[in-house]
Parts: C-alpha cells; structure tokens; sequence
C-alpha cells in the first residue's frame, strides 16, 4: 500500500490539470507503483496467496484503464505508457518501427539475412 506522500506525489506528476485526482492516467499511475511493490513483496515472500490475489486484481484493473485509456485518447496513452515504462509501449514503438519500414519499402540488408536464418532453423 502506498504512503500518502507517495501516491501525492504520483498525482501530482501524472495530473492532467491542477484539481485531478482521478483521471484514467492518475489511476494507471498508482496502480502501476501498487503493483510495483507487491512484486517486490512477492518476491520475498512466495507463500503470501493473499497479496498474489491482490496483485492480480490491480494488474486487471489497470488493463481495463489502459485500455479505456487508449480507446478515448490514443495519444495520452501511448504517452503514459512511455512514462511508466510499460511492456506495451516497447511494443506500440517496434509496430511503429514496423510500419515506417513497410510505408518507405525498405528493407534493411541485416533484417534480410536475419529473415533468412530465422527460416533455416525452423526447418
């Protein structure tokens, strides 16, 4: 459980104006240091079936934000998302990546042979 200076502090960096306390990319942000530290406490403490259930509950409740979040303003969220440091953003930035090399049809002579070999070992 955060401390009330802490979850003060995450309002106050991820408010989107001066009396927000509640919008979706607060919520996100608090959620994501609350699981934070369960991981870190889950770490220590293997057997504790309670927190593991508590922890599932955010990572849920945070998913459904996330993904609130990114069908009202798609921006916001891939801006938070970078913030945070989320699994997702390093995914959105490789599609992008992905995207920029198709729209230019250019393919890279090191992604080629890596193509290449990817296809040798499968078979």
């Amino acid at each position: 459980m955060l401390d009330k200076k802490a979850k003060e502090k995450i309002i106050k960096k991820f408010r989107v104006h001066d009396t927000d306390t509640g919008s979706s990319q607060v919520q996100i942000a608090i959620l994501t240091e609350e699981i934070k530290e369960l991981t870190e406490h889950l770490k220590k403490h293997k057997h504790d079936f309670s927190s593991r259930r508590g922890l599932l509950k955010k990572v849920g409740e945070r998913r459904k934000l996330l993904k609130y979040l990114q069908k009202e303003n798609a921006e916001q969220f891939k801006e938070l998302a970078t913030k945070l440091k989320l699994k997702i953003a390093q995914r959105l930035e490789e599609e992008e990546e992905e995207e920029k090399k198709k729209e230019k049809k250019y393919i890279n002579p090191e992604d080629e042979t890596e193509d290449i070999k990817e296809d040798e070992t499968e078979e």
